[in-house]
């Protein structure tokens, strides 16, 4: 018998870098779903301005921040954009991950994704849209990173995470000038 209002929740991210925002979306769905699928997309890419961090990273950042409480599974691209092939992709491989569909789909309210479910077949799953409450993306988090502003990128960063910085940044100043990416 299920404790919250959904059983099985997924979100989906990239990651790159993990910021209070991304933090604060998981806490709010981890608090009404029983499970909570957190899906690290671009798995694949790494070394690159976009992608500096290879999986293994964002689900060791990911796992030191909520431990069990999710459940993290890694997504490569398939080069289909934002569209309904990407949502069937997606939901496939949640079903393999998980032993089931979501029955909710939780993303920030950003336009690109408003299509990804759109005309899904055989998945009836609720949508939230968790609203941006912190003026933050990975972007300027990279930044941070590129300019060593230490005590900015810290204002959007868990503090069980301050220790990481040195080595994160090292992969993003690495990365920095690798404009090439595959993830769309």
């Amino acid at each position: 018998m299920s404790s919250k209002p959904f059983e099985l929740g997924i979100i989906l991210g990239r990651f790159q870098t993990f910021h209070t925002g991304h933090e604060y979306m998981i806490n709010t769905a981890a608090a009404i779903c029983d499970r909570l699928a957190v899906i690290v997309g671009s798995s694949q890419e790494s070394g690159t301005l976009k992608n500096p961090f290879d999986y293994e990273t964002r689900e060791r950042i990911l796992k030191k921040l909520f431990g069990n409480s999710v459940e993290v599974y890694p997504l490569p691209d398939i080069g289909v954009g934002n569209n309904s092939a990407w949502g069937d992709y997606v939901l496939e491989n949640v079903r393999k991950f998980c032993g089931k569909a979501p029955d909710l789909l939780v993303s920030g309210k950003e336009s690109r994704r408003l299509d990804w479910f759109d005309e899904t077949q055989g998945v009836s799953a609720a949508e939230l849209y968790v609203p941006k409450t912190i003026d933050i993306s990975a972007t300027k988090m990279r930044e941070f990173f590129i300019t060593d502003n230490f005590a900015e990128w810290k204002k959007y960063t868990n503090p069980i995470l301050w220790d990481e910085y040195e080595q994160l940044k090292a992969a993003v100043i690495a990365a920095k000038d690798n404009l090439e990416t595959a993830s769309l």
